[in-house]
């Protein structure tokens, strides 16, 4: 037999596209069209009901960038459409096949219920099937002109990505508006030539069943009546059928497919368009699901849901019916798709409680799994989490975007630091925007990793990033490829059941043991500063906020805890944690918004946290420690005066002289409190830092040396930093000026002052104070470089084999050395308050109040020693998507910590990140709790979310070792519970009733989380 297979696909790819897919709809009437401009932000529907609108004609331009244009359509379904499937096109001027980055319409009748949604792959609105001839159609559509951010594809910056800066000239040209007759014979196939095409050309040259579809294509193309396509579709249909028949292999792999609409809850857009993103999208999905019986949706993101609830009531009682149905699954149990490394510990337990609680509340479903498929990378603490609030499962899919190593995985076990694991997976489809494409299927089958010992993966389907969801003809698909042979079999059904059937098939599936390290988007951890620092310092303050309300609580009679207001800030918080805000990769106006948030979450707990102290009583200066650990240090009085103070964990003390230390010295610029000597050297550097504890020289060479470097990613501006940055740079050795700026027994301090590149400054000042070997830089930049990045580095004399990090609830190790590929992908890592290296006998500590980006590395010098160096990644400068990122201003400490172990570190991570609070406040309450026991760290102290007055106390074993101590309440204690993260009783606590007021005994492992709900004596 000849070869014809050339001849044979473009045939059917012709047809296809030119002829069939024009003739889905034939018959068409134009509606009637009339336009309003809404002014500024987006309006209510009343408003734009009450509009005056203009004549409005198709091929009009319409919609300045971030516009809102209100579309009202008259129509009327003609005589000779009566009896067929008759529905509204809607086309916007749409660009390209993306849904979620360009213009998208909501539909509503006229008395302002939302129908439907329109955007570039879902453009229809159903009318009726069976239509009625003569029936009037009155729809207002609500119209987003939203620019194309990436249109350019990253060739350069853009001004549309900010309201202030994007102009006024419309985008885009509006070109259809009908009542069309849906052509079901052919719609329908044109679905069974997508589905049978595609198959054949993934099928291999010499595969029977490839030829098989070919030459029945053909054959049934020679059925297709080019002067009526509507007329002979169904006999081509019928022609087909043979081969959309035969049943797949009995081997073959499973994909159970379930609907998703991936929405980032801001990226390319502002917080508020998302707002109407979800009204667009789960419009459309609940449209979907009264079609198409089989069809089940995922979604995740309780923020989201929130959002439909209180501002498009239809919408939300249509969820709350699809849910009823069992057509829809909120799953992923947390309040916004986080990103996976930058939330401290108690953030991303809130993130997972306040989601978990509000599926709960409202639908009377616990999620069983954590759903994160395009974070940046996962945090090994996650594991324990998840477990902790009631999770069984884990879903991502992010990591298949490794830059350098494929995955070994797909499904598997996936350990944390502590030990805890999780059943996880991550679909071999590598993507959560699926649409079973003949091109996805065979990928699937092809990346997945476990064949021979499971037979099934996850396929997220529906259009997303912008939202959009699944569509119609996804379904269509999906049911072609239930059963076909050639092909994986399509299951639609909920994740649960999914992650039931894969952990039954697979219990002994291997196991990944640590951090899920993404091997790109590095620079999420740098970019945007200012939303990183307003998230870290947020954190802290609710911290703060909670701990002194608590106190108030249980000592001034007549305080209230402030619930509502507490529930709402962390909601803002956790919102702005979402995995494309918090890693610095939106577009200026979501972080110009996100910057304003954090001022407005500051002054709102800094309120909070001053009427807690007030509550306490008027009287003389107090100093208040936040830090789950005793406190020795010098701060400065409301004067600016220095005084040393001395100040238990969790409580207060008089601001009175303690007997202080041995007293700071300054002789030219060389600082000495008895504990360090620190040289500064005319260039500004720190030329010798010597630990006098242990008479050693902490430095190698040239300590907090900055160094400017190239930094353009060969694609992801703003998200990645690639390694040929290490190749151009520039060490900032000039100082304008180095100057003693203070030199009390108690503190002195040396400031450093150097301008650069396109007009930068930085000015640092370095402190020693008496009583602590910490060395802190405090450091304020005028930055105005692009593409550049700054590093600050610290090399140690130390022979390090691996470097400690701060994550949540513990901390990771990881390897100095570049042995295998895997380690020399870490190029840049991220940490939180702490970076650890050390030797047996010594460490060295780098400590940040707002800093996750680093790298260590290791060299060995001409005299035979190692030198360890760990950089700190300060501020960075991307102009995509957001032209501006980073510019101007920025104000951060780090601190260099000579002679720390582990202990120290943790201690003076929390040291600076909270620091002490000053406040005038009668006498000296017992701190809520305190926490006997080498490594059992207090992270959290509240009351229980239940109002029932109990105290909740949240701690972990922070060393990486073993812990066993107690928990003293400084009140009267009637009893106590190990709770999960939901504050559910999962046993009683042991309680050693000597003492005042008793004891909760405790016990941890390595990394261990354990959250305790004190009940109190004399509460019910």
């Amino acid at each position: 037999m000849h070869d014809e297979r050339r001849r044979v696909e473009e045939r059917v790819e012709r047809l296809h596209h030119q002829r069939v897919k024009p003739a889905i709809h034939a018959a068409t009437v134009p509606f009637e069209v009339e336009a309003w401009q809404a002014p500024g932000e987006p309006v209510s529907f009343a408003q734009a009901a009450a509009a005056p609108y203009a004549p409005f004609a198709m091929d009009t331009p319409w919609g300045p960038p971030w516009g809102t244009t209100w579309f009202r359509m008259r129509g009327q379904v003609p005589a000779d459409f009566a009896g067929r499937r008759v529905e509204a096109v809607i086309d916007l001027g749409f660009v390209g096949d993306w849904p979620g980055n360009q213009a998208e319409a909501l539909v509503h009748r006229t008395d302002g219920t939302p129908l439907k949604a329109v955007n570039p792959l879902n453009q229809y609105v159903p009318i009726a099937n069976p239509a009625v001839g003569g029936e009037e159609i009155h729809y207002l559509v609500e119209a987003a002109s939203n620019p194309d951010i990436l249109a350019n594809d990253f060739a350069g910056p853009t001004p549309l990505g900010d309201v202030l800066t994007a102009g006024d000239r419309p985008l885009y040209t509006f070109r259809r508006a009908d009542i069309a007759v849906l052509d079901e014979e052919v719609w329908h196939l044109d679905l069974d030539l997508q589905v049978l095409r595609e198959l054949m050309l993934e099928l291999g040259e010499h595969d029977p069943r490839r030829h098989e579809i070919m030459h029945a294509l053909d054959r049934a193309m020679d059925l297709l009546d080019l002067d009526d396509i509507s007329g002979s579709a169904a006999g081509v249909r019928t022609a087909l059928k043979p081969v959309l028949s035969k049943p797949a292999h009995a081997s073959a792999h499973i994909l159970s497919g379930v609907g998703h609409a991936h929405i980032d809850s801001a990226w390319l857009w502002p917080i508020r368009e998302t707002k109407r993103k979800t009204s667009r999208t789960f419009s459309n999905v609940t449209s979907l699901a009264e079609e198409y019986e089989e069809f089940v949706f995922a979604c995740s993101q309780a923020q989201q849901y929130e959002w439909v609830r209180d501002n498009y009531p239809h919408v939300w009682a249509r969820i709350q019916e699809s849910v009823k149905k069992g057509q829809w699954a909120p799953v992923g149990g947390m309040w916004v798709e986080a990103d996976g490394n930058l939330p401290g510990g108690e953030a991303l337990a809130r993130q997972l409680i306040h989601g978990k609680r509000f599926f709960i509340e409202h639908f009377g479903v616990e999620t069983k799994g954590v759903w994160l498929p395009d974070s940046f990378g996962y945090t090994a603490a996650y594991p324990q989490l998840a477990r902790l609030a009631g999770n069984e499962w884990f879903l991502t899919q992010k990591i298949s975007w490794n830059q350098t190593n494929k995955f070994p995985h797909h499904t598997f076990w996936w350990e944390g630091i502590d030990g805890t694991r999780i059943f996880t997976h991550f679909p071999p489809v590598d993507t959560y925007n699926a649409r079973f494409s003949g091109e996805e299927m065979a990928r699937a089958v092809r990346n997945y990793q476990e064949k021979g010992g499971a037979t099934r993966s996850l396929a997220p389907f529906g259009w997303g990033d912008g939202g959009g969801g699944p569509t119609r003809e996804i379904m269509e698909r999906a049911r072609r490829l239930k059963d076909l042979e050639g092909s994986a079999k399509v299951e639609i059904e909920h994740p649960d059941a999914f992650f039931a059937k894969a952990r039954a098939e697979y219990p002994d599936a291997p196991v990944w043991v640590g951090e899920l390290y993404l091997e790109l988007h590095r620079a999420t951890y740098t970019s945007q500063a200012r939303t990183k620092q307003g998230n870290r310092r947020s954190e802290h303050r609710l911290r703060e906020a909670e701990l002194w309300a608590t106190t108030a609580t249980l000592h001034a009679p007549g305080y209230s805890y402030p619930y509502e207001k507490l529930d709402r800030l962390w909601k803002t918080v956790l919102l702005h944690q979402f995995h494309d805000i918090l890693p610095g990769s939106s577009i200026a106006w979501v972080h110009r918004e996100a910057e304003a948030e954090y001022a407005r979450v500051a002054g709102e707990l800094e309120e909070l946290t001053a009427e807690a102290v007030a509550a306490l009583g008027a009287g003389e200066a107090r100093v208040f420690n936040t830090s789950p650990f005793d406190r020795a240090e010098v701060l400065r009085t409301a004067e600016g005066a220095p005084v040393y103070v001395e100040v238990p964990a969790g409580g207060s003390a008089p601001q009175a002289h303690a007997e202080p230390p041995r007293p700071v010295t300054v002789d030219g610029t060389v600082l000495d409190n008895g504990l360090v000597r620190v040289r500064v050297a005319d260039d500004g550097t720190l030329s010798s830092v010597l630990d006098l504890r242990a008479n050693r020289e902490v430095l190698a060479d040239s300590g907090n040396l900055l160094r400017l470097h190239t930094d353009l990613p060969n694609y992801w501006d703003a998200w990645d930093i690639d390694k040929h940055y290490q190749n151009r740079y520039t060490d900032l050795r000039d100082a304008d000026s180095v100057t003693v700026v203070e030199a009390d027994p108690l503190l002195a301090a040396i400031r450093v002052e150097r301008s650069f590149g396109k007009g930068s400054r930085i000015t640092q000042t370095i402190t020693v104070r008496a009583g602590s070997p910490r060395i802190d830089i405090e450091t304020d930049i005028d930055w105005h470089e692009t593409e550049k990045i700054l590093k600050a580095a610290f090399p140690v004399d130390l022979r390090a084999p691996h470097s400690s990090a701060e994550i949540q609830f513990g901390h990771v190790q990881r390897p100095t050395h570049t042995n295998t590929s895997w380690e020399a992908a870490r190029f840049e890592v991220s940490g939180h308050r702490w970076v650890h290296i050390g030797e047996p006998g010594y460490g060295v500590a780098v400590v940040n109040d707002s800093t996750y980006g680093h790298d260590v590395s290791r060299t060995v010098r001409e005299d035979g020693g190692t030198t360890t160096t760990v950089r700190l990644s300060l501020v960075r400068a991307p102009r995509v998507p957001d032209p501006g990122a980073d510019q101007g201003r920025h104000r951060f400490t780090y601190s260099l910590l000579p002679g720390a172990s582990i202990a120290d570190a943790v201690a003076e991570g929390y040291a600076l990140n909270l620091p002490l609070r000053v406040a005038r406040a009668a006498g000296a309450p017992a701190p809520v709790v305190s926490a006997d026991g080498e490594g059992l760290t207090v992270e959290a102290v509240k009351l229980a979310d239940d109002r029932s007055g109990d105290v909740v106390v949240r701690l972990y074993e922070s060393r990486g070792g073993r812990a066993q101590g107690v928990l003293r309440p400084g009140f009267p204690l009637a009893g106590a519970q190990e709770t999960d993260l939901l504050e559910r009783p999962l046993r009683d606590a042991e309680v050693d009733a000597g003492g005042a007021g008793g004891a909760v005994s405790v016990t941890l492992r390595p990394f261990q989380i354990l959250t305790l709900r004190l009940r109190r004596a004399g509460v019910s």
